[in-house]
């Protein structure tokens, strides 16, 4: 395990609006503000989505296991933000609702706002993380000197 100890800088409170797309609307954020690394939480409605809900195998690389949101679902997430190539990556787990159905998994494709959807961005300052491609399981993810 690898650990670093920084603080809370800027906390940035954004409203998507009904047809914004969430992760793109996140990446905008960030960049405009040059948010370097952030935890963040969403909450709201959202529609149109694909998610993972694990991999189809328990082997590396996985295979991931994808599902789709075909229409509105209630959600609640929780993310992370840090940098790969100049680029401001997201990594952002949630559960999401209709009725009687539940899932849960990780967003990494496109998702709409359906309605509203709130988020708060909260900057993390005083660490040196990005994400970098891992040999052992192919995805890009956290990584710490």
């Amino acid at each position: 395990m690898k650990y670093q100890v920084g603080e809370v800088g800027r906390v940035v409170v954004a409203k998507f609006e009904h047809d914004d797309v969430v992760i793109d609307s996140l990446v905008n954020i960030v960049r405009k503000e040059q948010i370097k690394a952030a935890v963040f939480y969403l909450i709201g409605g959202i529609k149109a989505a694909k998610i993972v809900v694990g991999p189809e195998k328990e082997n590396l690389p996985p295979t991931p296991a994808w599902r789709e949101l075909k229409e509105s679902h209630e959600m609640v997430g929780i993310g992370t933000i840090f940098w790969h190539d100049g680029e401001p990556k997201i990594h952002l787990h949630g559960a999401y609702g209709k009725h009687e159905s539940a899932r849960v998994g990780c967003l990494r494709e496109t998702a709409e706002t359906f309605i509203v959807l709130e988020g708060i961005i909260f900057e993390i300052k005083g660490i040196k993380a990005s994400r970098e491609l891992d040999a052992l399981s192919n995805m890009i993810i956290l990584d710490m000197p």
